[in-house]
């Protein structure tokens, strides 16, 4: 199961339980709307109550990934298990957006909320 929120230029999601396709799917169509009428967005995965997900899952995350390799600005993702932060790291080989991973909400969101930031400065000048 999860929960999607999304604005112009984040996209977040929790996922509660197993990730299944399905959750993966609808992750998607927030993010291709986004996509589509905003641009470029961030991404905010908590996945620290994730009980795992389906094999289905990962190869949809590689292929998603490589179909919008340049639509992501900055990637964080909320988790404490070690083998979902190599994951992250391995995503980076998909996508030119930077990812991190986090172990507190707040400093993710302000880290990215950081380089929004700068971004609107940089373009007001």
């Amino acid at each position: 199961m999860i929960s999607t929120e999304s604005t112009d230029k984040l996209v977040s999601l929790v996922v509660f339980g197993e990730f299944t396709l399905a959750d993966y799917k609808e992750f998607e169509d927030v993010v291709n709307y986004r996509i589509q009428f905003s641009g470029p967005v961030d991404l905010l995965f908590d996945l620290r109550q994730m009980a795992g997900f389906t094999l289905d899952v990962a190869w949809e995350e590689i292929k998603f990934s490589r179909q919008h390799a340049g639509d992501f600005r900055r990637i964080a993702v909320l988790t404490q298990d070690q083998w979902l932060t190599w994951s992250a790291w391995v995503s980076q080989l998909f996508v030119t957006a930077e990812v991190k991973v986090f172990d507190d909400e707040d400093e993710a969101r302000a880290w990215l909320a950081a380089d929004t930031a700068a971004e609107t400065a940089g373009s007001a000048q």
